[in-house]
């Protein structure tokens, strides 16, 4: 388990990190994710918003896609979440040809991790104890939210 994150990766994930907090703050799954240019730039955050929004689609991922709205292309950004995309959100993410996905951990869900790959999309995982660690905690305390959001039983 990594405790600090590359500098290369630190802007994105801690972008994506206090959008999870901002979910869990919110009474909502704290997952966040954000979307940044190849030379930095911040395009858009977004958060989990299913509890808050009543919504069957709104995982962090995807709120942040609204957020950046459309761009004619995503060839050169990142993708950074808290939590390894769902094959929901990969699917928008191999839809979108965005080829770069940073994760803070995928030990709570592993996701759609080969999948991306097998796309060609590049998948790092930083294994990040804080990401980890949260999720942990809002499980132990929601499991039902949880097994609804995650689409387990």
């Amino acid at each position: 388990m990594s405790t600090a994150i590359p500098e290369c990766y630190a802007g994105g994930m801690r972008d994506a990190i206090e959008q999870a907090r901002k979910s869990l703050t919110e009474g909502g799954v704290p997952i966040g994710a954000c979307l940044r240019a190849a030379d930095g730039t911040l395009l858009g955050v977004g958060h989990n918003q299913r509890v808050q929004r009543s919504s069957p689609t709104l995982h962090a991922e995807i709120d942040c896609l609204e957020t950046v709205g459309r761009l004619s292309s995503y060839a050169d950004t990142t993708l950074y979440s808290t939590l390894m995309p769902c094959y929901m959100c990969a699917g928008a993410i191999v839809q979108f040809n965005i080829p770069i996905v940073v994760v803070g951990e995928a030990r709570t869900f592993s996701g759609a991790a080969s999948w991306l790959r097998e796309w060609g999309i590049e998948v790092v995982d930083l294994d990040l104890g804080e990401c980890y660690e949260v999720l942990q905690e809002f499980i132990g305390e929601e499991p039902a939210i949880w097994r609804e959001d995650i689409g387990s039983r």
